[in-house]
């Protein structure tokens, strides 16, 4: 209440002094041109100024009048007794395109000069000088090559010009100084000539009154009350200051707290859009990013200049699982290296999902495209990718509130941000479980093959559990060391070999790993994703580390990690390859016997 009476107090000398003294003159850094009635800045109140006469200051505090059509020109001068304006291009060149405005409308309160006579030109570009020209050269739209010349009319000697524009009602202004405009209405030559400042008539219009600079009535009447209530005012604006910081404090306080809500609500809540929505943000799917067994990706952009990846689901595909998966997993995921879901739709047959676009697609390209030199990645920043999808896998299987089995862990499902950060992504496949579940039951197998554990399979290799996408993660890690370098491995004796196995013999032997290695790349970082990933494809999976022990792996020097057991000893793999290319091999990392008799037995696997 004390705060609401000062700042009346306050209003009224306010009022009080723009009544009896006008508004204050001012100037654009204090160096320019006076400001006053008719003019006014706009940082001031509407009423200090007329219509159509305001004015900004740059940021390097140059003044600036903006007219009705939107140009702005700088002021040079402004004479308020002859009221005349003077005004400048910044780029001191009146004949540009962008200032095709000097055929001032009817509504603008400005008028040229009497002195300038209007007429209209066409600006030609010549190749050469132009002896036939009946103006001279423009020097501010000429260059060292071309000359630009203004003609009234086409001449016969402009047949090797070429046309540029038109400029309608131009005046005859020296294009390298300034324009002078005038106005007539308010007419405050009158006020001016006597000293005294305009100002708007109490009566409604255009009409103006002088104000004395000098008022002393208006001076003696406000010092007596100044004196009586001065120190009362100053102990008063102390309290209302310390009102005001710990009112500001606690409201910003509550801000913070208002949004960090609605930030976590936004993430946890994701936005349901309609079909037309989604047409509309992919631009009626112009641009098509990629293709799958469950939908096309397209890129899209929100009002917001945020671009997002909006994948629509095939109608044709499932029962409407892929998509219940997908939403509900992603909506409780919030983690730096999982793509986070934007929104859906589901819009009666049609679906779509929303996610953030990551601009620089997926890992299986920077390990697959060895013919491209330039998507070839260093191995600290394999590296880095590694260590963040066991991170965002971490979170999965122990950071939510239910345990997350993501079951498509894949180069292809490893998108990159633009500073090449990993985020896990596609979770159709996903199931949850809780945490205290050690193994989760499966009707049917799912995955890509390649990718997916033995016991998703078969039983007899252990239960499913989230150590099956351990395994996936241990292929992703062979694959990233076998796809950097695009060499012709030959193996002595035999023409067929099982990959992984190949890589243990090679640990195994001491043989150099640096037959991976770029020249200038890092064998010691190779061996070690290499070591993780022979240790996360252990047949059983109570033989493979958790997803935690992974991430701790990677953190070790390779120096103080062990070769695991070989896994291949009892067993009899499938051969195909004759020779070892190690760019992609999803393709080519086969089953046991055992395996690939269960496998060709199901007809209804999930892939």
């Amino acid at each position: 209440m004390v705060i609401s009476y000062l700042f009346l107090f306050v209003a009224f000398i306010i009022d009080l002094g723009d009544a009896q003294n006008g508004c204050t003159e001012t100037r654009c850094g204090g160096h320019g041109p006076p400001i006053r009635f008719p003019f006014r800045l706009n940082s001031q109140p509407h009423y200090c100024g007329y219509s159509g006469f305001n004015l900004s200051c740059t940021d390097t505090n140059d003044t600036v009048l903006v007219l009705p059509v939107s140009v702005k020109l700088f002021v040079k001068e402004i004479n308020y007794k002859s009221q005349v304006i003077q005004l400048y291009d910044p780029l001191h060149c009146f004949p540009r395109p962008q200032l095709q405005w000097l055929n001032l409308p009817n509504s603008s309160p400005f008028q040229f000069e009497a002195h300038y006579y209007l007429s209209n030109y066409t600006l030609f570009n010549c190749s050469q000088r132009s002896e036939e020209m009946q103006y001279p050269r423009i020097p501010c739209l000429s260059g060292p090559t071309y000359q630009v010349y203004p003609a009234t009319y086409i001449r016969a000697s402009l047949i090797s010009c070429t046309k540029m524009y038109n400029l309608l009602s131009v005046p005859n202004v020296d294009v390298d100084k300034f324009v002078e405009l005038s106005w007539s209405i308010p007419d405050c030559k009158y006020c001016e000539v006597k000293g005294k400042t305009c100002g708007k008539s109490n009566n409604s219009g255009s009409g103006t009154r002088c104000i004395s600079t000098h008022t002393k009535g208006a001076v003696s009447k406000l010092e007596i009350p100044g004196v009586i209530l001065g120190p009362f005012l100053i102990l008063l604006s102390i309290f209302a200051l310390y009102r005001f910081y710990t009112y500001d404090k606690v409201e910003k306080e509550h801000q913070a707290k208002i949004k960090k809500f609605l930030e976590d609500y936004r993430n946890f809540k994701p936005t349901r859009y309609s079909y037309a929505d989604v047409k509309r943000i992919t631009n009626q799917f112009t641009e098509k990013l990629g293709e799958g067994a469950y939908g096309t990706v397209f890129k899209g952009k929100l009002s917001n200049e945020i671009y997002v990846a909006v994948k629509i689901l095939k109608t044709s595909m499932g029962n409407g699982e892929e998509f219940i998966n997908e939403v509900g997993t992603m909506a409780k995921i919030h983690h730096v290296n999982v793509v986070r879901l934007v929104g859906f739709c589901a819009d009666g047959f049609r679906r779509a999902i929303v996610y953030e676009f990551l601009p620089n697609d997926s890992l299986d390209k920077f390990i697959s495209s060895t013919a491209v030199k330039n998507l070839i990645l260093n191995w600290d920043k394999m590296q880095d990718i590694a260590f963040g999808v066991a991170k965002g896998i971490e979170y999965l299987h122990q950071g939510c509130d239910q345990r997350i089995l993501h079951f498509d862990i894949k180069p292809h499902n490893v998108l990159l941000d633009q500073n090449f950060n990993p985020k896990i992504s596609d979770f159709g496949l996903a199931k949850l479980c809780s945490k205290d579940q050690s193994a989760v039951s499966m009707t049917t197998a799912r995955g890509t093959i390649g990718y997916i554990a033995p016991e998703v399979f078969s039983r007899n290799f252990g239960n499913v559990s989230a150590k099956a996408d351990v395994y996936s993660f241990g292929i992703l890690l062979l694959e990233i060391v076998g796809g950097r370098k695009n060499v012709d491995v030959t193996v002595e004796n035999t023409s067929q070999v099982y990959f992984p196995e190949w890589i243990y013999n090679v640990l195994e032997q001491k043989e150099d790993i640096r037959i991976f290695v770029e020249d200038g790349g890092d064998s010691k970082i190779a061996k070690k994703l290499a070591i993780v990933g022979l240790w996360c494809i252990q047949w059983h999976p109570v033989d493979r580390p958790s997803i935690k022990t992974v991430v701790q792996m990677l953190e070790r020097e390779e120096d103080k990690l062990t070769i695991p057991p070989n896994p291949f000893v009892a067993t009899s793999p499938i051969k195909i390859s004759a020779n070892i290319p190690t760019k992609r091999v999803n393709h080519e990392l086969e089953m046991i016997p055992h395996l690939w008799k269960t496998l060709k037995n199901k007809s209804s696997f999930v892939l």
